[in-house]
């Protein structure tokens, strides 16, 4: 008899968790992962974001730049790397050609994976979607007008207008096409 009371009291203590404890858990894992999941695509718009801000600072840094200094800076998308780099040409010199800008903070920049540029259409050269393509911010204070699509994962986009008169960037949170930014500048 002892051996049976002894028996039903370690089942009864090794049991595993009831139906209820699981419920439990499982809920409260759910109730966490609907406070995480915001964060997580907040991270990823930032990273947009911040991707989008740095060729914008990059372009009215040029602007500036080829104002100054007189001379010619190019902005070469390409689009096969995910990347952008500066070359400069001096149109005074004897044999003016464009070489990789050398200069403090002109480095090449390769975008994330998870951050994209989707097309660029450029005033009188049309859009590209693959290959490079160009923008010249020239010494007389103007820059060709140019449109920047940039997308992430999740399908967010952002749409950078350089304006031509003026150099400034403008970032609009969407698919702006190239007629409408222009318009809308």
């Amino acid at each position: 008899m002892a051996a049976i009371q002894r028996r039903r009291t370690i089942l009864r203590t090794a049991g595993g968790f009831t139906l209820i404890e699981v419920a439990v858990v499982l809920v409260l894992m759910a109730l966490m992962a609907l406070l995480v999941l915001p964060s997580v695509k907040g991270l990823r718009i930032s990273r947009l974001k911040h991707e989008t801000r740095r060729l914008a600072g990059r372009a009215n840094f040029l602007y500036e730049q080829a104002a100054a200094n007189k001379v010619v800076l190019r902005l070469i998308f390409n689009l096969d790397q995910q990347s952008y780099s500066v070359s400069r040409m001096d149109p005074h010199s004897s044999n003016p050609l464009f070489l990789p800008d050398l200069e403090n903070g002109a480095a090449p920049v390769i975008l994330p994976r998870d951050v994209r540029i989707r097309d660029v259409t450029v005033e009188g050269k049309g859009t590209f979607t693959k290959g490079t393509v160009s923008c010249d911010f020239y010494p007389e204070g103007y820059v060709d007008a140019t449109v920047v699509h940039m997308l992430d994962r999740g399908g967010a986009i952002f749409t950078l207008t350089f304006q031509p008169l003026t150099g400034r960037v403008k970032i609009a949170a969407g698919d702006l096409s190239a007629k409408a930014a222009q318009i809308n500048s």
